[in-house]
């Protein structure tokens, strides 16, 4: 999760919401990805970390199953990374901060319980919670006060 904040500080760096992600290898550690949000600097609104970490993993792999594999980032995923999440068929999700207004997976559209949904990740959420909101809240803040 350490990798997926710095990333999300990358992120916020560049302007950009500070939201990161990382896909490990669990049997050997690896880090198979890693990426922070860019949708304004790509112009491209499908720019999530997730996704990104998603679209590296899957062309470093060669495989667009991404079968065991571990996704750590530090806010709930939207409903559009759930999708991807699933379709990848990534293992595990691992996240910090909850999303009660956007997210897609504890929250909001919750995909991977709906009876369409055909791939459910395992799921652990809070991991590195207040590291992660802590961020997300210190962006925004700045943002208002300019």
């Amino acid at each position: 999760m350490r990798i997926a904040l710095a990333e999300a500080q990358a992120a916020a760096d560049a302007g950009e919401t500070p939201v990161g992600a990382v896909i490990i290898d669990p049997a050997t550690g690896e880090v198979i990805a890693k990426a922070g949000n860019a949708p304004i600097g790509t112009h491209d609104p499908t720019a999530h970390a997730e996704i990104r970490a998603i679209r590296a993993a899957a062309s470093k792999l060669g495989n667009y199953r991404l079968t065991g594999l571990t996704l750590f980032v530090t806010l709930e995923p939207c409903p559009m990374c759930a999708g991807a999440i699933s379709h990848a068929r990534l293992g595990r999700v691992v996240f910090g901060a909850s999303d009660p207004k956007g997210g897609g997976v504890i929250h909001g559209a919750t995909v991977f319980d709906q009876p369409t949904c055909h791939w459910k990740p395992e799921i652990a959420s809070g991991v590195l919670a207040d590291e992660s909101a802590d961020l997300l809240r210190g962006f925004f803040r700045a943002r208002r006060v300019k």
